[in-house]
Formats: structure tokens, C-alpha cells, sequence
């Protein structure tokens, strides 16, 4: 798999996973531990495109 396909599948799971916190955050609070779960798998996310992005 290229690095552009790559980096474009993670902005998408990226976007996914960012709306996905959201609404969680709205319906349950910040600090709720299912947001938190979808915080840090979009870290995740982040530092892998972040670790693409710099190669």
C-alpha cells in the first residue's frame, strides 16, 4: 500500500473516530471511560499519520 493510500485511510478513520468522541462526549461527558476509549484509539490513529506523515 502507497503512503498516500495510507495516509488517506487513516484521515479517515481519523474523521470516523473524532466524531465518533463527540457525540460520545456529548451524550456522556469527557470523562466518561467510552470516551476516553475513543480518545485514545484516535491518539492512535494520530500518531501513526503523524509517524507516515514525517517519513
Amino acid at each position: 500500500m502507497t503512503t498516500a493510500i495510507k495516509k488517506r485511510a487513516l484521515s479517515f478513520w481519523i474523521h470516523y473516530k473524532r466524531k465518533g468522541m463527540y457525540k460520545k462526549a456529548k451524550q456522556f461527558g469527557f470523562t466518561h471511560p467510552k470516551v476516553v476509549s475513543h480518545s485514545q484509539d484516535l491518539d492512535n490513529l494520530l500518531n501513526k499519520y503523524q509517524n507516515i506523515a514525517s517519513h
